[in-house]
């Protein structure tokens, strides 16, 4: 392992490194600019993270939060990531629905999709073929190796013209929004948080294996991002 590879002895010890690298990227950003911009993935290890970054100090009213993907669930639904964020984070710093960029999960699939590209190009004021530059992004990896809400297998993987997109994810029966591949890898700064033994041979799949990304979707951002780091814990 190297500085990419930052292990902590559990779960919530990796949690918080990640955490603390989340308010380094936001702070670096303030610094020449008047607001930051991440985004932000679900999952039960983030929540560790939520809950870590709500007791820090940061102007956080100058930071808008994005979303990497979502459920097509209600936002009130306990498996919307959205929900868990607001919960944990968004709720307890005080964050104003003006620095809330949610992906819609309630709506149909695809008008969800549309509705979320459409709000992130006129965020960032974007012009034909522009990707948004998120100051970081977080992403997590699944047993499987799937990131965001690209799975193995997945067209979408290949796809480097959109910002984001409906799927249907088969193993879980469910339609997802994600955002692309292209509209992550154009990130200031990627980090992935990643625990557990279930994870441990895609991990090592992931990393050391052959580049094969269609099948190790999260192989994609770890090869080709400018700018990536793995908070892990030593069962991962």
């Amino acid at each position: 392992m190297n500085d990419r590879h930052r292990v902590s002895s559990g779960k919530e010890a990796a949690a918080d490194a990640a955490g603390a690298y989340l308010l380094d990227c936001l702070r670096t950003a303030l610094d020449t600019r008047d607001i930051a911009t991440c985004a932000l993935s679900g999952g039960s290890t983030p929540a560790l993270m939520f809950r870590y970054l709500a007791e820090q100090e940061l102007p956080w009213e100058r930071v808008h939060f994005f979303w990497v993907d979502e459920r097509c669930v209600s936002p009130y639904h306990e498996e919307s990531n959205f929900g868990v964020t607001k919960a944990l984070l968004l709720d307890p710093l005080g964050i104003s629905e003006q620095q809330i960029h949610r992906i819609e999960g309630e709506r149909e699939p695809d008008d969800a999709a549309d509705r979320y590209v459409r709000e992130i190009g006129e965020f960032f004021d974007l012009s034909a073929g522009q990707m948004p530059p998120f100051d970081v992004l977080h992403l997590g990896m699944g047993a499987d190796a799937h990131t965001a809400s690209l799975f193995p297998g997945s067209e979408l993987i290949r796809d480097r013209s959109g910002i984001a997109a409906a799927v249907y994810v088969a193993a879980r029966s469910a339609y997802r929004v994600t955002l692309l591949p292209r509209a992550i890898l154009e990130a200031r700064r990627i980090f992935f948080l990643v625990t557990g033994d279930d994870k441990q041979a895609a991990l090592q799949a992931v990393i050391a294996g052959p580049y094969e990304p269609v099948s190790r979707p999260a192989q994609l951002f770890d090869r080709e991002a400018n700018d990536v780091v793995w908070f892990l814990d030593q069962a991962s």
